[in-house]
């Protein structure tokens, strides 16, 4: 059913093949849903997973299939008209229709938005050198993976997860690999300054050259148009063989908004991910709603937590069984033989927990906002982050000299 001629209507329209909109179909069908279901995805792939893109598949540790969400046969089985290559350029919410980048109209009845977002670039001259790359796409890590064989300078931009997973794998490689992070510490925007520091550490003993507070002026290029130095704000001058940009996504809500939705980072929607236009939906990264778990702000999550929670919180209200978003964030990175497992989100907090020692590289950091627990950030601690889960969900307020003994489990904390 990958067919470019197949019908023009749909009694649900989902519009982004990613975790978000792929899960959406799915839950549909498990839930008994008769209607028709359209999949449309600008990528020419299948609906994969996106996590592994900086990880075991830029490693080259695992071929395309063994991401795939679902085998390829599974969406026409299951009566899912996927159609890759579909690009949408407008949206008429009165009319119910869209319009593809081809110019094909397709009506619906309802629509699920799950769009993601496109890789943040560098607003710099020589940013749109053929050997800078961002890691959001499958092609995005192909297109990495075919230069590698003569780039040894890697220079990365960007010292979040996405950026650090890469010079995980870069220096796995043997490559040299710098990163650049324009704040004072990585995972400034995820984490607290200890696990911030623990990071930079490790990632420093592995021979990763970490700059903070270092930004890129411009992306020195050759004849060829290819990038051979970043030149800092600050005038030095690091020569690259091949640049990586890990500074965030742009939410692809553009249709969507000019259509008439409310949005601004991102498209707003309700507890139940119905966007301010009529049988109009929004789930996954670029969904902006208020989070019961950042205090009630209104935020995105760029997660696949978020983006399978969305999907069956939309699937549901399509249904007629409506339940609203609430679900706990989670997290992980994998870097080195370190597994981080966070849950909950920090934002905001005022007191840190430090269970176990870093020095063994495996503990856990506790946050706190007015003495109830928020957050975990769990290093190689897979039963502080199973255990804490549940505390997080219950608001419980732990003693804090019982939470710092790491011989006491979080279960044992609660319950003392």
């Amino acid at each position: 059913m990958d067919s470019e001629n197949s019908s023009e209507q749909y009694d649900v329209l989902i519009v982004g093949a990613g975790h978000a909109g792929a899960q959406a179909a799915i839950n549909l069908r498990q839930g008994k849903f008769e209607g028709t279901i359209g999949l449309f995805g600008d990528e020419r792939a299948h609906p994969y997973e996106r996590p592994p893109l900086s990880k075991e598949y830029l490693a080259g540790d695992k071929p395309f299939e063994r991401i795939l969400l679902r085998p390829e046969d599974f969406w026409g089985e299951r009566g899912i008209d996927f159609q890759s290559g579909a690009r949408v350029a407008s949206v008429d919410p009165l009319a119910k229709t869209l319009r593809l980048a081809n110019d094909r109209e397709v009506a619906f009845g309802k629509l699920i938005w799950a769009a993601g977002g496109s890789p943040r670039m560098l607003p710099c001259p020589g940013a749109g050198a053929a050997n800078i790359h961002a890691i959001r796409r499958k092609r995005d890590v192909d297109l990495i993976r075919e230069q590698l064989d003569v780039a040894q300078r890697i220079v990365i931009v960007g010292g979040g997860y996405i950026g650090l997973e890469a010079a995980a794998v870069m220096r796995k490689m043997g490559k040299q690999v710098t990163v650049l992070e324009a704040l004072d510490r990585v995972l400034a925007r995820v984490a607290g300054p200890q696990l911030s520091r623990f990071y930079e550490g490790e990632h420093r003993e592995q021979g990763v050259d970490i700059r903070l507070e270092s930004m890129v002026e411009l992306f020195e290029t050759d004849e060829r148009g290819r990038a051979v130095a970043a030149v800092l704000t600050s005038g030095e001058s690091l020569p690259m063989d091949m640049g990586l940009i890990g500074i965030g996504i742009v939410p692809e809500v553009g249709p969507l908004v000019s259509a008439g939705a409310a949005g601004g980072n991102g498209v707003d929607i309700d507890s139940q991910c119905r966007t301010s236009l009529p049988d109009v939906y929004a789930i996954g990264d670029c969904a902006a709603h208020g989070n019961p778990y950042a205090d009630g702000a209104h935020i995105r999550l760029e997660s696949v937590q978020n983006a399978n929670d969305m999907a069956r919180v939309a699937a549901m209200h399509i249904l007629g069984k409506p339940m609203d978003y609430d679900a706990v964030p989670w997290f992980w990175s994998n870097q080195y033989d370190l597994k981080l497992q966070t849950v909950g989100l920090s934002t905001g907090f005022d007191d840190c927990v430090l269970r176990g020692d870093p020095a063994e590289r495996s503990f856990s950091l506790a946050y706190l906002r007015d003495g109830q627990l928020i957050a975990l950030d769990c290093v190689n601690k897979t039963k502080d982050y199973a255990q804490g889960r549940a505390l997080i969900t219950a608001k419980v307020r732990p003693d804090r000299e019982q939470l710092a003994d790491a011989g006491l489990t979080l279960k044992e904390v609660a319950l003392v």
